[in-house]
């Protein structure tokens, strides 16, 4: 079995998973009530879209 020479450092090890991260999603403020929801997404507290109302609360 192969052993390695020398034992990765803190350094190279955390180089090597900079890219292993979670991505946070495009997040806008409602116009109507200013909650945050996501982007082109109909708004879970008060049902606006776009300036309109979409969903009866």
């Amino acid at each position: 079995m192969a052993v390695p020479f020398r034992r990765t450092s803190k350094k190279v090890k955390r180089q090597r998973r900079t890219h292993k991260k979670l991505s946070v999603p495009g997040m806008v403020e409602c116009s109507n009530c200013g909650e945050p929801t996501k982007a082109h997404h109909v708004c879970k507290s008060c049902g606006h879209y776009d300036g309109k109302q979409v969903v009866e609360k």
